[in-house]
């Protein structure tokens, strides 16, 4: 076993960074929390999943998905129990990018929002999945 190892290195070296390369997209899916636009669809269309979009007023007013409430990142821990009282109904934050909504998950998780999630890659993802915008 060892002769054969030595003598095939080469193709042993293939075999493993093979495995690898087939690996490195399963963990990378796993560290990125957030919810895919296809997820972020079936929840609003089957759960009713209110939408806040957590960029300023300016960002929102050129784009946003269809329903979605505006309470900036700044404002989300006094406006986010105005808004919404159903803590148990699922909650979507969106940014621009995902990380200013992945820090208003741990907010929206902090006031009791049992199921918060961020849209990951935020309107940037849900434009290349060419879903629906509205303007105001």
């Amino acid at each position: 076993m060892a002769s054969f190892l030595i003598e095939n290195w080469m193709l042993v070296m293939v075999a493993v960074l093979s495995g690898i390369a087939l690996l490195v997209p399963t963990l990378q899916s796993m560290s990125s929390p957030g919810l895919s636009p296809t997820q972020a669809v079936l929840l609003i269309n089957r759960e009713k999943a209110h939408i806040v979009d957590v960029r300023s007023s300016e960002e929102f007013a050129t784009g946003h998905l269809i329903g979605a409430k505006n309470i900036a990142l700044d404002a989300l821990e006094t406006g986010l129990g105005k808004a919404f009282n159903d803590k148990k109904r699922p909650l979507i934050l969106v940014c621009a990018s995902g990380i200013r909504s992945q820090k208003a998950q741990k907010i929206a998780t902090k006031l009791g929002f049992e199921q918060a999630h961020c849209l990951s890659g935020g309107l940037k993802i849900w434009q290349e999945a060419n879903l629906p915008l509205e303007k105001t």
